[in-house]
């Protein structure tokens, strides 16, 4: 029996922890870079929460490590609340690679709760074993030894046996890019069915395809440096250089340079620099330690 105004017993488990501001970088942020996290807001008081708090620890329970659950006391621990305008509680966020990307006010049925934790739970990913594996496997090592045409060659002839597998329709596309025919990459991910158009292998692939455009535009990269040395406040040319440095390849260059520049005025251009730097992480793989680095950063400004 619970006593009134009493804090209910510390979650238990290795995917459930307290959190609070102090360790919120380190919980939240730093931990979804690689594994989803949901974050319950609650407090003592809380009636619903006494409800909510139980089914979503049991549902994260039961994903066994594919999410982890941080729950905060916000009596105690204002400070995250009220930068993400935590205005009822309970209130649960999901983040996923340092960003919130989910979530939910109030109470709700187990089944809802169960619903919310898997679609979560499944933003983590995991490769998928069929039998065309290993098929799949040759191709992405012919694309990163430089065989872009034999890879394409066999990403499309795996298409013909699996014509809904968005990280083959990937691999073609990134095929056509390594051979420099931007069109082709862009007409054949057009053509990708719709069930599989938000997958975010084919986001990532139309996040490089967003980039080469731009870069085409933007001009090339000595000109813009000795053109941003004279101003070092012009924000359209230092947005224009991030963009032509990723397409050369140097894509630490081009996040330092956004993150420099949301560092700056991170409103200019209805937060153009926020959105690029979105679009360089979706073109990069997630895992990418420029990827993963340039997040925290982000986040690190976002919450400050």
């Amino acid at each position: 029996m619970e006593i009134l105004g009493q804090k209910p017993a510390a979650p238990t488990g290795a995917h459930i922890t307290d959190g609070t501001d102090a360790t919120f970088m380190q919980d939240v942020i730093e931990m979804s870079m690689k594994t989803p996290v949901i974050v319950d807001f609650w407090a003592t008081w809380c009636g619903p929460c006494k409800t909510l708090g139980p089914a979503i620890e049991a549902a994260v329970t039961k994903a066994d490590g594919k999410v982890k659950l941080v729950k905060i006391d916000v009596d105690a621990n204002p400070s995250y609340s009220g930068q993400l305008r935590v205005q009822s509680i309970p209130t649960v966020y999901a983040f996923w690679q340092g960003q919130p990307v989910d979530g939910f006010q109030g109470a709700l049925p187990p089944s809802e709760v169960n619903a919310f934790v898997e679609k979560v739970a499944a933003m983590g990913g995991e490769p998928e074993d069929d039998g065309l594996t290993s098929a799949i496997t040759a191709a992405q090592e012919m694309l990163d030894e430089g065989s872009a045409a034999d890879a394409a060659e066999t990403f499309a002839a795996i298409l013909q046996e699996d014509p809904n597998n968005a990280a083959v329709y990937a691999g073609l596309v990134s095929s056509h890019l390594a051979l420099d025919d931007i069109d082709q990459a862009e007409a054949i991910l057009n053509g990708a069915p719709a069930e599989i158009s938000t997958d975010p292998a084919l986001e990532a692939v139309a996040a490089r395809i967003s980039l080469l455009r731009e870069a085409a535009n933007a001009g090339p990269v000595a000109e813009l440096e000795a053109k941003l040395a004279l101003d070092e406040n012009d924000h359209q040319t230092r947005l224009d250089l991030a963009t032509a440095l990723h397409a050369t390849g140097r894509s630490q260059e081009a996040v330092d340079h956004l993150l420099d520049l949301f560092r700056r005025d991170r409103e200019w251009n209805e937060g153009a620099a926020k959105t690029q730097l979105f679009k360089v992480f979706d073109a990069l793989p997630a895992k990418d330690p420029i990827v993963m680095t340039g997040r925290r950063k982000l986040s690190s400004m976002i919450f400050a």
